[in-house]
This record gives C-alpha cells, sequence and structure tokens, in this order.
C-alpha cells in the first residue's frame, strides 16, 4: 500500500463525512504540490529544532531544503520554543515528562490499518498532549474537534494509557503563518466515546467503499473532486433559482446561495481545470479549444539589461521601501518591533461577509453606528 493509508489521519475529515470517497480517491495518483514540499520542508527543520532543544544528537537538514528562507527559521523556532515551553508547564506537574518527536501513531483499534505521525507528543502525570505543526498559510486550522488530531490522540493513547494511566488529552494546531495557535482538550473517556460512536462505524464504511457519498467543505483535498457527481449535484441545486437578478430574488434565497457561494465558485474553478488538463493532454472538449494565452516580453539577461543601460547614462533600478514581511524576516521579530514597531499601524480590513460561526468580531457600520446612538439616546430618557 506505499507510505499512504487509505484511511490516513490526514484525509480522516473527508472519509469520515464522505466514506466511499477513501476507495474512489485510492488510485489516483498523488500530486505533490509546491506547497506540500514546502510543508515537508518545514517539518524537517521543525523537527531538527526541537530535538536539538531537547540535546538529542541530531543532524542540520538546512542545507538539503529546497524551500528554505529566514520566514522557514523563524516559524521552526517558534515551535521549537512553543514545544519548550509545554515541557517546562508539564515538569511542573511531573519530573520527567516523555517527550517524542516525529512519533508515529497506530490507530488500527479503531481504522483499519490506519496510522500516522505526530510531530510532537508530550506526556505528564495523567495528561496527554499532542501538537501538530502547519506551515501552511492558506486555511486557519482549528484543533477544536479536529477528526486528524483525534485519530493522533488515540494512537498515543494506545501507547501510553497502559504505563501513565492518562484521563485528559490536549490537541494542538500550531501554524506561525497565520498566528494561530488553538487547543482543544477533551476527557480521555470523550475521546474513546467519539471513537466508538463515529470514527468505528465511519471507518468500517470507507474501508468497505460504502455508505453515502456527501459534498461539503471536505472536497477540497479529495483527488475526484471536478468529476464527482455528488459534489456536482450539491452545486447545481443553485441552478433552481434560474441565477436571477439579485433585485428580483428574495433575502431567503439570497441567503441560500450565499451558504454556498464559496463551494460553488471553488466548484466551477475544479471543473475548469480539469478540463484545462486534459485538454493540455490531448482530449478534444465539444465547442472549445486550447490557444496559447497573452504573454509579456521579458529579458533574455537581466544583468546585460543593466549594463546597457547604465552606459546609456540611465538608471537601470528602483528603489523600493521592503515589505513588512520581508522587513521582519531580515530583521528579526524582535529587532522588528524594537525599530519599526512606532512606525507601523494596522488599518480597517476591508468589509468581508462570512457565516455567523467565524469567531471575528461583527464589524461596525454606519447602521450599527445609528443604532448604538439611538439605543444610547433612549436610555438617556
Amino acid at each position: 500500500m506505499g507510505n499512504h493509508a487509505l484511511l490516513s489521519a490526514s484525509s480522516s475529515h473527508r472519509w469520515i463525512s464522505c466514506p466511499p470517497s477513501a476507495r474512489l480517491c485510492e488510485n489516483c495518483e498523488d500530486q505533490s504540490s509546491e506547497f506540500a514540499k514546502q510543508g515537508t520542508d518545514a517539518h524537517s527543520l521543525c523537527q531538527y529544532k526541537v530535538e536539538s532543544a531537547l540535546g538529542i544528537d541530531t543532524t542540520d537538514p538546512t542545507e538539503s531544503l529546497n524551500f528554505y528562507d529566514e520566514e522557514m527559521e523563524n516559524c521552526a523556532e517558534s515551535y521549537a520554543a512553543y514545544v519548550m515551553e509545554q515541557r517546562a508547564i508539564a515538569m511542573e506537574r511531573c519530573t520527567d515528562p516523555v517527550v517524542l518527536v516525529e512519533q508515529r501513531l497506530d490507530f488500527s483499534k479503531y481504522v483499519p490499518e490506519g496510522f500516522g505521525t505526530g510531530d510532537c507528543v508530550i506526556i505528564a502525570d495523567g495528561t496527554l498532549s499532542v501538537i501538530d505543526y502547519k506551515h501552511g498559510k492558506g486555511i486557519l486550522v482549528e484543533a477544536e474537534e479536529n477528526p486528524q488530531m483525534l485519530c493522533y490522540a488515540l494512537g498515543a493513547l494506545e501507547l501510553f494509557d497502559g504505563i501513565y494511566d492518562i484521563d485528559t488529552v490536549s490537541m494542538t494546531i500550531f501554524q506561525p503563518r497565520r498566528e494561530n495557535v488553538s487547543t482543544y482538550t477533551i476527557s480521555k473517556i470523550e475521546l474513546l466515546q467519539w471513537a466508538e460512536e463515529v470514527l468505528i462505524p465511519r471507518a468500517k464504511l470507507a474501508y468497505a467503499g460504502e455508505g453515502d457519498f456527501t459534498a461539503g467543505e471536505h472536497c477540497q483535498f479529495c483527488k475526484v473532486k471536478a468529476t464527482c457527481r455528488k459534489r456536482a449535484e450539491y452545486n447545481l441545486e443553485l441552478a433552481r433559482y434560474d441565477f436571477e437578478m439579485p433585485a428580483t430574488l428574495e433575502d431567503e434565497e439570497i441567503e441560500a446561495i450565499l451558504a454556498k457561494a464559496d463551494d460553488l465558485t471553488a466548484w466551477v474553478s475544479d471543473i475548469k481545470e480539469f478540463a484545462l488538463q486534459s485538454a493540455v493532454s490531448g482530449k478534444d472538449w465539444t465547442g472549445w479549444k486550447l490557444v496559447e494565452g497573452r504573454s509579456n516580453r521579458k529579458y533574455t539577461d537581466e544583468s546585460a539589461v543593466a549594463e546597457a543601460v547604465t552606459a546609456a547614462g540611465f538608471h537601470p533600478y528602483e528603489q523600493k521601501l521592503l515589505g513588512i514581511t520581508a522587513m521582519t524576516s531580515m530583521l528579526g521579530k524582535k529587532h522588528f518591533e524594537n525599530i519599526l514597531g512606532s512606525l507601523t499601524y494596522k488599518p480597517q480590513g476591508k468589509p468581508t461577509l462570512v457565516p455567523e460561526s467565524d469567531k471575528r468580531l461583527v464589524m461596525n457600520t454606519a447602521n450599527q453606528d445609528f443604532k448604538d446612538e439611538n439605543e444610547g439616546g433612549q436610555s438617556n430618557v
């Protein structure tokens, strides 16, 4: 079966929500993205930083990392610092906590052939902590009821419960590029209850290739998302609105469309990308043709261009101030704050409509200000 389990922890959100998708994706070729390769490099660096901090004899992988940069260095340093903070907290309860790095976790008791790798596991007097590093910055990952983390916790429990008599399980996502440290804590009883009521029955269906196809946000990383009929049905439900102009729609109809707009946009994008790649591979789509897109002229040799322009008596370069991310990477976070903290500000973000479940505070609008003033005025009467 190779290195990837059919029912891996990392894909558990998808196969728990849509069990038959596991077998459907089984024979699809893995297409490793640049983001995935960058994440692999970051994990190698994180492992090295934590092991070094723990005094373990380890090899610096930096020279072999294709995506190494100052930002990755800072992220790995902050991750190692967080792990050591958690170890220090554990030492307040227990003189000698166990800290394991890149630990193989087997949860096959609950999921056929189920295993994964925990970035960091800390065990101390009745408490088990699993920490997972996420290098991605596109999607905010929450620890709360996160199936991947719950699977890791079950695997860690299998290894250590008999020795340490664990009663509490803590799961943390450390996502520095989103400034996100999300922790979810439950009792061992609650974890085992989730395994019995949700994980085991869904894994059994997924392994057998049974159960109902279900579309939703879990489709994002599915290998067959572009051609999946259930996802098409889910998105084409919007066709019943006949795409009338918003002015003719009732509020309830606009709200129904809003609830699915992001999924619909992503689905259409996936269909277009699938069709394009198929055409590049030689497929003919009736009514469509492959053409060369617009392109801009480029220099053949930038050094030669600079020399030629300088020789002609002109200055070929523009001077531009580094952006905040690049400046932070150059100076380091502490120096940046010391030198430039008083010279930065955070403007108000662009208004964005999101579901009520989003954790951000409601933005003040003119309408809201008017309401607040009215309420204030009435209370003074």
